[in-house]
């Protein structure tokens, strides 16, 4: 054997050390409809939202804030509701 040549390591691993395929494992796969990737997740929505970079008062963002988790989203249903008493 000459001294230069490295021995090449083996990348082999034993089948019989694979882990099990549990339901869970199932759970996390991908699923195909035939040739087609079925997404996960949340469904979309029927009205997608814009993500744009405002400015407001600290005032009003801190009166929204204090409303707890999820005061983005009531500060868009407050800003829809204004738009409807404004078209009015």
């Amino acid at each position: 054997m000459n001294a230069n040549m490295h021995a090449t390591p083996s990348t082999w691993v034993d089948p019989d050390d694979a882990p099990e395929l549990t339901d869970a494992f199932f759970e996390q796969a991908d699923e195909f409809v035939g040739e087609r990737l079925v997404k996960r997740g949340r469904p979309r929505a029927e009205s997608r939202k814009v993500q744009l970079t405002v400015r407001y008062d600290v005032e009003v963002v801190e009166a929204f804030r204090a409303t707890g988790a999820g005061w983005q989203a009531r500060m868009n249903d407050a800003l829809k509701e204004w738009l409807k008493q404004r078209a009015a």
